[in-house]
């Protein structure tokens, strides 16, 4: 079994003159131990079936001259790190996981093996040395890191439709990846790796294919790698800036190009810590952050799928900085769906705790074309729309903000409340706007009927230029009417009806 298993592992021929493989066969010595550095094959077998990438980001690793199956209670002390690096440089050796029947024997003896190494990061106590971070490091980037095929529900059937079906697609490799991923979670959150040796090897390119698997359509995997992409930025604080610029690069492309990736949600998820995270005052990167990148994710049509998560990241932005809510609010209002009625419904969930939380200067500032648009969703036929509109009375410090106000607010306001009085369908947006209504009474009569009085001149006025705008279309078709149609020539005006005749 051990051959079968060994003999997937290429050996490097001694007699080629190539720098490259010199380099690859170079030895490399750890204390009193030498070790001989062999290119592995990370082509063999894809789990997923997924395309492994082109260039390994480790082109070289480091096997002990150990017996890698020894178990580690049988190997004293001073040679388990050694051993350690053989047995995770031997894990280097890829199956196809998409065939049960392939490679059995195998296959169970790397899973073996992970799990073995699992337990020894768990449990050690000495240093991981520079060799083994190499080894882990590589082992890691050999079997996760891959390219993923195109998603089929992206791609349109032979009638031109798009495939809706929201079912999960599950990795047939999974139970062998979820190993690995727990063992370089346990590894790089193990108090026995020296973060100062370990940027070496877990550094941008490393970090870059991580996030690459983001766009799994497995949520099993997304999830494990949304916690060890955490503990990544808590360990690495040399790697934080890189890492929040290369989730925005993919926030960006997200929005503005393709409007399709599968790990969104996650992402904004570690950004959602990162922020509770960020010192005051803001800086100004974080500012343009939230303008550029979380603003604008507004956009898309799959909102629905991350919107809680979109929505904590901006209220974690206006609870460190309240001035913000100005920007947040007129970023809405830019990107206000037009008609997509359940886009409107969470773009007015979104408002509501925003107006719970802003104070009274920044809501001044961005009152007038709010309500507006509130206005706008008081009258809208769909009634899930017209409830939350209405429901903004219900919060008592949005209330407050409105009465204090309603000088400004209420002349804006009214004939959306008078259009919807009149002849809203529904029964429940009725009594909900006649509340509505009757508070704005209560506070202030005397000001609430100089606004109707108001209102309704211009009422008046709006329907007495309707009617003259419609006698004279009337006129014009009158007039048209009598006329006799012509058709013209290079030097005369005939009569259609007598050229016709003629």
């Amino acid at each position: 079994m051990l051959r079968q298993f060994l003999s997937k592992i290429p050996r490097n021929s001694g007699n080629s003159d190539s720098p490259e493989l010199a380099r690859s066969n170079s030895y490399i010595t750890t204390g009193s131990h030498v070790h001989r550095s062999t290119n592995f094959n990370s082509g063999i077998g894809r789990p997923c079936t997924t395309k492994r990438a082109s260039s390994a980001i480790f082109p070289a690793t480091v096997v002990a001259g150990i017996e890698p199956l020894l178990p580690f209670k049988s190997a004293p002390n001073s040679e388990k790190m050694n051993l350690f690096v053989s047995k995770v440089s031997l894990c280097c050796v890829t199956f196809d996981f998409g065939d049960g029947t392939k490679n059995s024997i195998e296959k169970d003896v790397k899973r073996q093996i992970l799990l073995e190494l699992l337990d020894f990061v768990a449990s050690e106590s000495t240093r991981f040395s520079e060799p083994a971070i190499l080894a882990m490091c590589r082992m890691c980037s050999t079997n996760l890191f891959r390219v993923f095929p195109p998603n089929y529900r992206s791609i349109p059937s032979s009638s031109g439709e798009h495939h809706d079906d929201d079912d999960p697609i599950f990795c047939s490799a999974w139970p062998h990846l979820q190993i690995i991923y727990d063992l370089l979670l346990k590894f790089i959150t193990s108090s026995c790796l020296d973060a100062k040796v370990a940027k070496k090897y877990i550094d941008h390119s490393f970090i870059l294919k991580l996030l690459d698997l983001f766009d799994s359509e497995d949520p099993r995997e997304r999830e494990c790698l949304k916690t060890i992409l955490h503990r990544v930025y808590g360990k690495f604080m040399v790697h934080r800036p890189l890492i929040r610029k290369d989730i925005s690069n993919i926030f960006y492309q997200f929005v503005f190009e393709t409007e399709r990736h599968n790990g969104i949600t996650e992402l904004l998820e570690i950004f959602g810590s990162i922020i509770s995270g960020f010192a005051l005052p803001l800086k100004q990167e974080h500012k343009i952050f939230l303008q550029r990148v979380l603003i604008p994710l507004h956009k898309p049509k799959s909102l629905g799928v991350y919107f809680h998560q979109l929505s904590y990241c901006v209220t974690q932005f206006i609870d460190k900085d309240p001035s913000l809510s100005n920007v947040v609010i007129r970023g809405l209002l830019k990107y206000w769906p037009i008609t997509n009625s359940h886009k409107e419904v969470m773009f007015l969930d979104e408002l509501k705790d925003i107006l719970e939380e802003i104070n009274m200067v920044e809501f001044q500032k961005v009152m007038v074309p709010l309500f507006w648009r509130i206005g706008r969703c008081i009258n809208s036929l769909h009634f899930q729309v017209a409830e939350r509109a209405l429901l903004f009375w219900n919060k008592d410090q949005i209330v407050s903000l409105i009465l204090h106000n309603r000088h400004v607010i209420l002349p804006i306001i009214l004939p959306a409340l008078e259009k919807n009085g009149q002849n809203h369908w529904n029964p429940s947006i009725l009594n909900l706007t006649l509340n509505v209504r009757k508070m704005f009474m209560d506070v202030d009569h005397m000001f609430f009927m100089t606004c109707h009085i108001h209102y309704k001149d211009e009422e008046a006025k709006l329907s007495e230029s309707a009617e003259k705008r419609k006698k004279a279309w009337q006129r014009l078709e009158n007039a048209a009417n009598l006329q006799p149609i012509t058709r013209t020539t290079n030097d005369m005006v005939i009569p259609l009806a007598t050229s016709i005749s003629s």
